[in-house]
């Protein structure tokens, strides 16, 4: 009697043990090795998707695809704006700098415009003073990532060094904690979206575009003024590029133009889709 009272305590404890042990398992996603798997993301489709829109005439909001569209809708994500709302929202990506961040900075302060600055380690190691000045003038500091890798390209743990390296740099210096970030090459995946939310961040893309980045393509001031002017719209994400001469030269007039179009520029703070 005593031996099978025994065996069935024996039993019983083995069973809760048993219990026990997978409820940890699943819960933290532990293999039976004892090691961390990967988040959810890793389960999620890894298809890289590489962001572009299809503009349309008469100041009509471009057709950015609806898939694209439901996905950054699904983890919160940002690229256009309220269809019957005339706010615009700007923002610049800032991989390095090359001269023409100060003209930018006193023609955002002259015109009292906010925008929202996605820069890299580059940029943040080699001109402090100019990200200092961004987040002293009420400008957002947005995460452009450490080295500008492709995210769909790296995995979790990679994506995570590259995202929360600069995040703890940027607060160690200025105290400031940044919670928008900018997919480098505009390129993503649902993991790749789903992971960086889970480590706090929004992910920013765009509504309006054109091709600033080329060095060897400036000296097209009115080009650069057409391609912004004719294609501004209600909700409008706009994106320059802050190593562009001509933005630099041009952004003081593209502002004014918004303006009295009627327009309103507002932050990334108060985006409503």
């Amino acid at each position: 009697m005593k031996k099978n009272k025994k065996m069935l305590i024996f039993i019983s404890t083995y069973i809760l043990i048993f219990i026990f042990v997978f409820t940890i398992i699943k819960h933290n996603d532990i293999d039976l090795q004892g090691n961390l798997l990967s988040t959810n993301a890793s389960t999620l489709s890894n298809k890289k998707i590489g962001w572009g829109i299809k503009r349309e005439d008469n100041h009509e909001q471009p057709d950015v695809g609806k898939e694209n569209k439901a996905l950054m809708d699904k983890y919160n994500g940002i690229s256009l704006g309220n269809s019957e709302s005339k706010k615009v929202y700007l923002t610049f990506d800032a991989g390095y700098e090359a001269g023409y961040m100060e003209k930018i900075l006193e023609v955002l302060k002259k015109n009292d415009v906010k925008a929202c600055f996605f820069i890299t380690a580059h940029y943040l190691n080699t001109q402090p003073e100019l990200v200092k000045r961004m987040i002293d003038e009420g400008h957002i500091v947005g995460n452009h990532t450490v080295n500008h890798k492709s995210m769909p390209d790296i995995d979790n743990d990679t994506i995570k060094k590259e995202v929360m390296d600069l995040h703890t740099a940027v607060y160690d210096k200025f105290g400031y904690e940044m919670k928008y970030i900018r997919p480098p090459k505009g390129e993503f995946s649902e993991r790749t979206l789903e992971y960086t939310n889970s480590l706090g961040y929004r992910t920013v893309m765009w509504s309006l575009a054109y091709d600033d980045w080329d060095e060897s393509k400036q000296g097209r001031e009115e080009y650069g003024k057409s391609k912004v002017l004719d294609n501004v719209h209600n909700g409008a994400v706009i994106l320059l590029h802050s190593n562009s001469k001509d933005n630099s030269n041009i952004l003081d007039d593209v502002i004014k133009n918004i303006k009295d179009m009627g327009y309103e520029f507002d932050t990334l703070d108060n985006f409503k889709a």
